[in-house]
């Protein structure tokens, strides 16, 4: 797999994602992406083990928070029970995202100077292992 780099990461993001050691991108398509590939679904209840995610750059990062997460291919439970706030789509380059609409609370608000995409991803994997805990 030839990993695009579209644009340039800061230097704590990059670092960040090499030492987390999947394959990832930087693409632009309508915003910035950062595409992080063989991610694990954190839970042997999806129908995915691992999966694409993609979290959007907004603009003014890193002192606007990231949030969301989008996922390729979908997630779905095997039990069949459904995940709330998945139901929209996003086309990112070529491939149609599953979007889980999480954000950050009061008690978790965006540091700026210390969140980045590091931290977020680690929501992500809390995002996806606490799925099952409902």
């Amino acid at each position: 797999m030839e990993l695009r780099r579209d644009f340039e990461l800061l230097p704590e993001d990059r670092q960040f994602l090499e030492d987390y050691g999947l394959p990832w991108e930087t693409v632009i398509d309508g915003s910035q992406w950062v595409l992080v590939h063989q991610f694990p679904s954190q839970h042997e209840g999806y129908n995915h083990a691992t999966v694409t995610i993609a979290i959007r750059l907004e603009t003014g990062y890193p002192n606007t928070e990231l949030n969301m997460v989008y996922v390729y291919p979908a997630l779905a439970r095997k039990d069949k029970r459904a995940i709330g706030a998945t139901n929209a789509q996003q086309n990112i380059a070529g491939q149609t995202y599953q979007r889980w609409s999480r954000h950050r609370t009061a008690q978790n608000p965006w540091k700026v100077g210390q969140d980045g995409i590091g931290t977020h991803i680690f929501l992500i994997e809390d995002w996806f292992a606490r799925e099952f805990e409902k």
